[in-house]
């Protein structure tokens, strides 16, 4: 996966579409339908580009840890 230097926003890598899909294991089209109706990993507009920090998505990904599958969610 190649890294896209963002400049030290937030100290962190800034990841396209695609790469933030291959970080989550999810098809990039789930980004994108999440990206619609909510739900997913908070994202950066830069006109049309579209961008994911890292530390967002490891946020997103610490926030769906579960014990086990009876869990409520909120």
């Amino acid at each position: 996966m190649n890294n896209i230097n963002n400049g030290g926003h937030m100290g962190t890598k800034m990841l396209t579409t695609k790469q933030a899909a291959e970080y989550l294991g999810l098809a990039e089209t789930t980004l994108e339908a999440w990206r619609c109706r909510g739900g997913g990993p908070v994202f950066i507009k830069l006109n049309k580009a579209v961008r994911y920090s890292l530390d967002h998505l490891d946020s997103f990904l610490n926030s769906r840890t579960r014990t086990s599958t009876s869990e409520v969610t909120k």
